[in-house]
């Protein structure tokens, strides 16, 4: 049998990680291949960096959560999306990492357009993270 949570479980175990990684936190999105996990130092260039709320995801529901409203924000450097980094509000430390693709493509996050310019307008379209265990 495989280990199943009740939904209140991992609803509770999403809503620790918007806690854990604090307010203001910090969502940068990256070119290339994502590190081998979030102890690694950062790859490729750095497109945007937004720094969201401090109440930044949904409250978890049903065992998945999302981000909450999150506005456009300029590029900082042109490339192509293709990971993601949510760091700390000091932008130091990473707590989490995923892929990048564009709207309908699979990622774990999606945007609008993954071909980037600097200074382009960059939004994100989705980004939903469900707990195992159901």
């Amino acid at each position: 049998m495989a280990v199943q949570w009740s939904t209140a479980v991992r609803n509770a175990l999403l809503d620790a990680i918007e806690t854990t990684i604090g307010t203001a936190a910090k969502l940068q999105i990256r070119t290339g291949a994502a590190p081998v996990n979030c102890a690694a130092s950062d790859t490729g260039t750095l497109l945007v960096e937004f720094s969201l709320a401090s109440d930044w995801a949904d409250a978890a529901s049903g065992g998945s959560k999302a981000l909450a409203a999150v506005t456009t924000t300029a590029a900082v450097a042109g490339g192509t999306a293709a990971h993601y980094r949510f760091k700390d509000s000091g932008g130091t430390t990473c707590h989490g990492q995923g892929t990048v693709t564009a709207t309908g493509g699979g990622g774990d996050l999606t945007l609008d357009n993954t071909s980037i310019a600097s200074g382009q307008d960059v939004a994100i379209t989705g980004w939903t993270l469900t707990a195992p265990g159901a």
